[in-house]
């Protein structure tokens, strides 16, 4: 079920409801009873299934660790250590 955010226009509380999207919007405060609007947020996707890489989801995986190269490694693009870019070398 979708969380939607609401503010009162009197006092200016905020709270959030968990509604289905067929429910009727909240038209009152929780707290004074005055008139509501509901507010626009973002929500987050994930997106899952056999058209999406494995990884773009991994839990534990650090960007800066997996892009970085130590010196004197080749990272899985370059034939030798030696001639990485990424790892400092001289080509």
């Amino acid at each position: 079920m979708p969380t939607y955010e609401y503010k009162c226009e009197e006092c200016g509380h905020k709270f959030e409801k968990f509604q289905q999207m067929n429910d009727d919007p909240v038209r009152s405060c929780e707290k004074c009873g005055a008139p509501v609007r509901k507010l626009f947020g973002t929500g987050g996707i994930i997106f899952k299934g056999s058209g999406f890489y494995v990884n773009d989801y991994k839990k534990g995986s650090d960007p800066e660790k997996r892009n970085s190269v130590s010196a004197g490694e080749a990272c899985a693009g370059c034939a030798a250590a030696g001639s990485c870019p990424s790892a400092g070398g001289s080509d």
